[in-house]
């Protein structure tokens, strides 16, 4: 592999650790769980750009096995990447004594390396296994070796990770997965580390920052959902189609919010029709007369993600109307609402609302019983 790719590929590696990190830097102000994501972002994000300026040497050095340029790295990024996932569900795990307790084994390691350096240790190089048995008493292999037995310990505790994470309820189900998938990926690095080869480590970096994209954004995920959701606007008279084709000509705005009336008008006075769980987009575009994409182009200029949301969002008012009211006595009448599964109102439910169904449906259920 040629430095200019691997450039480019560390360069936009280091770029969206770097946004990434600024981006929960921000939310960190608001919520603790984001600030290891963000620190910790940072840091891969500033090591990325570091190492983008010895590209040459990456894609035309030869350091042999277990050379303490990889090595180390490795050390300190399996470190890092055994807390990455711990701060959403446990914010606690952030106090300062717990993790210089844990790093003091990277720390010690790469002091002693660094003083070892300093008094002229030189680095031995090592082409095959062969030459490690025959410099095991090296003390420069011999700190290579137990840095490497310090990674292994940290990799054991990634994939340690779901089973620590288990017991802790609030656990996001997609972060078992991802534990799963970066213990998998640091075992990759390893060999690499071991058996240096360019093309391989780009392979790795290119992982490696997909994963960390995915956590990123399924935590924003979670900030998102409690975003302020578009209201139902009751319309008491439907504008007239040549109002509509007036605005259109002299406000393009204007003309969209004239016509998601119409469509707003239409849903509260045809409730019988989208309470039918068969009832769609295409039902909704024939009954008002708009295409798909000047239903779409409407909505969405009222802040829907698309045609199904805003259909969604009629049913899930009129499911908290019923329950409200008493009018629904199992959570499997939903289809009273307009929806076809459970699975599906549940889903539209904690989407829309922010709370699960079922959280919704207690709460309701007590407070009729304390009345």
């Amino acid at each position: 592999m040629n430095s200019n790719t691997i450039l480019l590929i560390l360069a936009c590696s280091a770029t969206a650790h770097l946004v990434v990190s600024a981006t929960l830097a921000i939310y960190a102000r608001h919520k603790v769980q984001y600030l290891c994501l963000a620190w910790v972002n940072g840091i891969f994000g500033t090591a990325l750009t570091c190492i983008s300026f010895i590209s040459n040497q990456i894609s035309e050095g030869e350091p042999g096995i277990m050379h303490p340029a990889m090595i180390l790295p490795l050390l300190s990024c399996v470190y890092l990447q055994s807390i990455f996932p711990l701060s959403i569900p446990m914010p606690g795990f952030l106090q300062a004594k717990r993790m210089i307790k844990y790093a003091r084994p990277v720390i010690a390691l790469i002091v002693v390396y660094s003083f070892a350096r300093l008094m002229g240790n030189k680095i031995v190089i090592l082409h095959d296994f062969n030459e490690v048995a025959q410099n095991l008493l090296s003390s420069d292999v011999l700190l290579r070796i137990l840095t490497l037995g310090i990674s292994i310990y940290y990799i054991i505790n990634i994939f340690l990770l779901p089973r620590r994470l288990v017991h802790n309820t609030d656990i996001p189900s997609y972060l078992i997965g991802y534990c799963v998938c970066l213990g998998f990926s640091v075992v990759f690095f390893t060999v690499v580390s071991i058996l240096y080869n360019p093309t391989a480590l780009m392979v790795y970096v290119i992982i490696f920052t997909l994963l960390n994209l995915y956590l990123a954004f399924r935590t924003l995920e979670n900030m998102a959902s409690h975003l302020p959701k578009p209201v139902l606007i009751a319309v008491e008279e439907e504008p007239a189609e040549d109002i509509v084709e007036k605005a259109e000509k002299e406000d393009f705005n204007e003309a969209n919010l004239l016509r998601f009336k119409r469509i707003e008008f239409w849903m509260q006075n045809h409730k019988d029709e989208w309470t039918d769980n068969t009832f769609g987009r295409d039902r909704l575009c024939e009954a008002v007369g708009y295409n798909r994409h000047l239903i779409l182009q409407c909505v969405r200029s009222q802040e829907y993600n698309n045609v199904h949301d805003y259909i969604n969002r009629y049913r899930i008012e009129e499911l908290k109307r019923l329950i409200t009211r008493g009018k629904i006595t199992a959570l499997n009448e939903v289809t009273d609402a307009g929806f076809g599964t459970i699975q599906t109102a549940r889903s539209c439910f904690l989407k829309m609302e922010g709370i699960t169904l079922d959280e919704f449906w207690n709460e309701k259920k007590r407070g009729a019983l304390q009345n």
